[in-house]
């Protein structure tokens, strides 16, 4: 049973109406890190759409890439009175505080696609050291030797060494045989295309343009790679990416970008608010389906569910269409001469 503070409890008296907190049911609170990229969009229609599939209510937050904000956030969300958290952390360490009030009040919380290494916080994800493996096999194919630009994640995110982690087993016999040097590497702080661009650039005149591949680690950061690029003349060099956002499957259909590791947001958003219903119902972390035991690098033991991704490229685009990801008229837009779907 959880914990309510008289202000919490004024809190919620007062501004009931406008939260459209859930009278008869589960209200489910989610935290964002940045819901400006394209892809929490996505995420966020399909956990309201299981939600009210559940008769849960759905409120949320957006932390705006602030670690401080998305405490505040959360705390706020606690006193709503939500029944769930999930939480996509802006800073894996940071978000601790968080964990452990809402641990205090008794609420359950699920880390959403960025691993939260609190054993309290069920961890559901994709596989994403597998992400970075496709990745780099789809780069290596198009570009079996070379200099190589290792475009990571963000600093704060564990998933960028998780990717990071995936990619280096996939290249690391080219690089021992000489056939392969990574030439420049660089995370991306927060995410952000911007960042990615920058760092981009610097090494591009770092290496007077001797570049030939390029692994990013998300869609977002393979934009401002090929933005990069593309201002260098050079767009059409490999280069990798992930999320199967809308402009980088437009990319691939152009030949821009060589690979898009597409995980289906729609399935992790419905299974996440599946997940906090089930564990505010009183489900133990290791009963919720498909639920199994893993330890992070950190040597915490955590309850997870691991989700598959689809590496895309030109040969397979067919794939995000027939989905109903993406329309085929905004798959092919500006494409000439592309692959077979646009056709």
């Amino acid at each position: 049973m959880k914990k309510f503070t008289v202000a919490a409890a004024t809190l919620l008296s007062m501004s009931v109406s406008s939260m459209a907190l859930a009278q008869d049911g589960l209200t489910v609170g989610v935290s964002w890190s940045n819901f400006q990229e394209e892809r929490w969009k996505t995420d966020e229609a399909a956990i309201k759409s299981a939600l009210d599939a559940a008769g849960a209510e759905y409120v949320s937050s957006d932390a705006q890439s602030s670690s401080a904000k998305q405490l505040s956030d959360v705390e706020s969300l606690i006193a709503q009175g939500v029944d769930a958290l999930i939480i996509l952390a802006q800073d894996s360490q940071a978000i601790g505080p968080a964990v452990q009030q809402a641990a205090d009040e008794g609420i359950p919380v699920v880390g959403y696609d960025r691993l939260i290494d609190d054993p309290r916080a069920f961890y559901l994800t994709f596989d994403n050291v597998e992400v970075g493996r496709m990745q780099a096999r789809a780069v290596l194919e198009q570009a079996p030797e070379g200099n190589y630009v290792m475009i990571k994640g963000s600093p704060t995110d564990p998933n960028a060494d998780f990717l990071r982690g995936g990619q280096q087993e996939v290249l690391q016999d080219a690089i021992d045989s000489g056939k392969i040097t990574i030439v420049g590497e660089a995370y991306t702080d927060a995410w952000l295309p911007a960042n990615a661009q920058r760092n981009m650039e610097q090494i591009l005149t770092a290496q007077d343009n001797a570049v030939d591949a390029v692994v990013a680690s998300n869609d977002g950061t393979a934009g401002g790679a090929v933005a990069a690029l593309t201002a260098q003349g050079m767009d059409g060099i490999p280069v990798s990416g992930q999320d199967g956002d809308h402009a980088a499957l437009n990319r691939v259909a152009k030949g821009t970008q060589t690979v898009s590791v597409w995980k289906d947001a729609r399935e992790l958003g419905k299974r996440a608010a599946e997940i906090a219903v089930s564990l505010a119902d009183g489900t133990a972390p290791m009963d919720v389906e498909g639920a199994e035991a893993w330890t992070s690098p950190a040597g915490t033991e955590l309850t997870a569910v691991f989700l598959d991704p689809i590496p895309v490229t030109q040969d397979n685009l067919n794939v995000v269409v027939d989905a109903g990801w993406i329309e085929k008229d905004a798959l092919c837009q500006g494409v000439t001469d592309g692959p077979a779907v646009c056709n």
